[in-house]
Formats: C-alpha cells, structure tokens, sequence
C-alpha cells in the first residue's frame, strides 16, 4: 500500500524510477537466497591408520571432500595380490613386466648355479651308396640307441664347427714312401679354416710334438710342417737278413768258422732278423692328450698320415681307444704307403699273432666315428687331406640326456639310424662315460 501512494503521489517520472530501483532490490535479495552457507571446519583429523607407505589410502571419501572441477580424480590402488582388470595395451605390457627382489649379503655374489648335465654329443656322417656325403637330414628322420634303448634327441644340428686338430704324421716309413708324403704336406694347411686350430706331432722310435696349437693359417704351423718332413728308412734288401750274402763264413751252407755262428753247434747261420719299431699307438695317446683340455665348443681331432703299422708302443690300442672315446676324440687319417694299396692293404688288416700289426688305422677310425682314406700317390694325399677335413667339418651332430649312472665306468653301446633307405651312417659305437665340466645356469628368481 504504501509503494503504491508513494508512485501515485511522485508523477509519472518519479513513478518509472522508483519502479526500477524497486526490482534491483528484488534481485539482491534472489541471489543472496541462492547462496548457500560456507562448510564448517572439521574440530578432528582422519585417523592414519588407514594410510599404508607406496599404496594410498582405504579411507573410503565423504560427502564434504567433494573434488573440484577441471581436477581428474586418481584411481583407488588396488589391494595387494588383488588382480588387476584388462586396460589393452597397457594390461598386455604389465603382463610381460617380471620383478625380482635385489639380493642381498651372500646372494648377490650367487649370479650363476652350477648344475651337472649327463649329456652325450654324438656327431655323425651319412653317405649315399656311391660315398657322397648326403645332406638335408632332420631330425625326426634320425634315431639314437644306447646299449640298444632308444634315447630322446635333445638337441640336433647340421651346422659347421671349428676343429681341434692334432697331427700326427709317420717319419718310420720307407725313404720312397717318406719322399711322396713330404711332397703332398705342403697341401696340409690348405685343408682347414681359419677358424681351426692344428698341433702338430712326428713319430718314429717314440712321439714328439712339434708345435702347440695355433692357427691352421698362420707362418708357425708352415714352418712345423717343413721341420716334420723325414728321410724315412732304408729298406730291406735281398740277402741283407739271410742267405750267402748276408754272412761270408758259410760254404755250402756250412758255418766255415764257429765263431760267427749265432747259434753254435747248428749247420748254417740262424739269424733273427731286428724287427722295426712303429710307436703309432704312443704317438696317438700324446695327441689325445694333448686334446683333452680343448673347449667343448670344437670338435676334437687327431689326423694320422701313416702307413698304419704298429709296433713297440708302450700303450696298447685298445687302451688308447677307450682314452679317445672318454674324452669324445675322433681318429681320421690318410693311409698311405704299401698299406694303402688295395691287396696289400687287405691282407696287411689279416693279422697274424705275434706278429706286427701292419694296419691299425681302420680300428682307430671304426671305434671313434672318424674316417680314412688310402692313396699311394701324392695327388691323392693331397685330395685325401680336403677331403677329410670337409667331411670332419660337415658332420650332423645330436645330444641326449643319458640316464644310465654318470660314473660307473661301464662301455655304453651307440647306434645311430637314418630312416632312409640306402644309406650308410659313419658314427662312434660306443663311448665310456666322463665326469662333465657342470654348466652354468642363470638363477632363477625367489
């Protein structure tokens, strides 16, 4: 009532101003309701109980500790153990991501565990019906059998490996077959790698190394080669052991004076004639020695360049060949001389008791996996020393876990077959067993 007598009192003009004021007044008092009253403080503090080092909070939020806006609100960190839920990318690499716990006092130095492995390595060689090395076998064509149990194949490859090789090359050879050997040795270094390593020994009334192992490549193993190149011997001549032209005290085969006879009181003289000495069975033990200690990584090798003939070795063969297939050596070789010619050679393997062994390179070749060929010219030494060597370098190799007792010294028959028809398998037959260097295996995490 009184607004109204009030306009009605000032005029037109003064009735539009007070209009005016009158809704500004309005307003204010609209948006001063609007506004609500402030928060009061909190008089206590969240307990810290609740609050764990490295995972947040499980205080659960109230209705006062509203965020403000533009202000992104941090996921809850799950429980400990709790799964997380698939976020794609994200979630597939915190699946790849392993933690270990950093050792500590003993533990850090323990980087390594050493762990024995009662593993066989087994390398072989296939060949067609016409002696061509056959390549492309895999391994679910090849079958492994010890003491005739067939064995899992762990690991199978075809690849290259470097070799060990030791030398050993005959100087008791005649003076005719000695001159065509040192002639086709020239060809020796040119047989292997770089990657090779050769030593080199000679023979001839007991071993002797000429070098260590160095590089097949280099200037020493040339200079080894020319020190091993022998005279040989002189051999036999008709009446040099019997006969009138052995003796001058003899007339019609009676002994003219008593003093020479070397057996008095017989008719003739009876002469026993001096038997040669072919140390090849010593020769091999010093290069099987020598081989031993080389890393398992190259494949052992001793490489014979002989005539085969043994006798007045202080080692006996079957000694040296369980030595050689302890320590996984192989025996290849050239044979050369009269044993490499294709009747002698047949009827020198013929052994008599008592008497010389004139061949026993076959045996060393046979027992180890190893392989040989025979050449009585010099070219053919000389393809023979390529030949081999390639053969030695290309051989498939296979490993299997035996579970016969590690130490129990007892021979273990092997046989290898190829599942193809027509082929034929060179592989050592048997192999006794060795205390194995353990292999390092990382640590595993606690």
């Amino acid at each position: 009532m009184l607004g109204a007598l009030a306009l009605a009192q000032a005029g037109p003009g003064n009735a539009l101003a007070a209009q005016s004021t009158a809704a500004q007044t309005g307003q204010v008092t609209l948006a001063q309701q609007a506004i609500p009253d402030a928060p009061k403080p909190k008089t206590t503090l969240p307990s810290l109980g609740s609050v764990t080092p490295g995972q947040g909070t499980t205080s659960t939020s109230t209705g006062d500790e509203t965020p403000s806006a533009g202000t992104a609100t941090p996921p809850a960190a799950p429980a400990p153990g709790a799964a997380l839920p698939p976020s794609g990318a994200a979630h597939a690499a915190e699946e790849q991501t392993f933690f270990y716990d950093t050792p500590t006092g003993d533990a850090a130095n323990a980087e390594t565990i050493h762990v024995p492995v009662n593993d066989v390595n087994v390398p072989f060689t296939v060949k067609d019906s016409k002696g061509q090395l056959v390549a492309g076998i895999q391994a679910k064509e090849v079958q492994v059998y010890e003491n005739g149990v067939m064995q899992r194949i762990t690991h199978f490859t075809d690849e290259e490996q470097p070799l060990s090789v030791a030398l050993v090359i005959d100087q008791s050879m005649t003076y005719d077959n000695m001159q065509r050997v040192n002639t086709a040795l020239g060809a020796l270094p040119d047989a292997f790698t770089r990657y090779d390593e050769i030593s080199l020994f000679k023979y001839n009334n007991g071993p002797n190394m000429v070098t260590d192992f160095t590089g097949a490549q280099s200037a020493r193993l040339a200079d080894a080669i020319s020190i091993s190149k022998g005279s040989g011997r002189e051999p036999l001549k008709a009446g040099d052991l019997s006969g009138p032209m052995a003796q001058t005290t003899v007339i019609n085969n009676q002994n003219f004076d008593p003093n020479t006879a070397s057996q008095r009181g017989n008719s003739g003289i009876v002469l026993n004639p001096p038997r040669e000495v072919h140390t090849l069975n010593d020769a091999i033990m010093a290069a099987a020695k020598a081989l031993s200690d080389r890393p398992s990584g190259r494949r052992r090798v001793i490489y014979v360049i002989s005539d085969g003939k043994e006798y007045g070795s202080k080692a006996k063969t079957k000694d040296v060949i369980k030595y050689l297939q302890t320590n996984q050596i192989e025996v290849d070789g050239t044979l050369v001389g009269d044993s490499s010619l294709p009747v002698v050679g047949v009827l020198d393997r013929m052994h008599l008791p008592l008497t010389m062994r004139d061949d026993v390179l076959p045996q060393y070749a046979n027992e180890t996996g190893g392989n040989f060929d025979a050449e009585f010219r010099t070219g053919g030494m000389e393809t023979s020393f390529a030949k081999i060597a390639l053969e030695v370098r290309n051989r498939y190799t296979l490993d299997f876990n035996t579970r016969l007792p590690p130490l129990d010294d007892k021979y273990r028959k092997l046989e290898v077959k190829v599942l193809r028809p027509g082929l034929t398998v060179i592989a050592k037959q048997g192999y006794y067993p060795t205390p194995q260097p353990t292999r390092p295996r990382p640590a595993s995490a606690p």
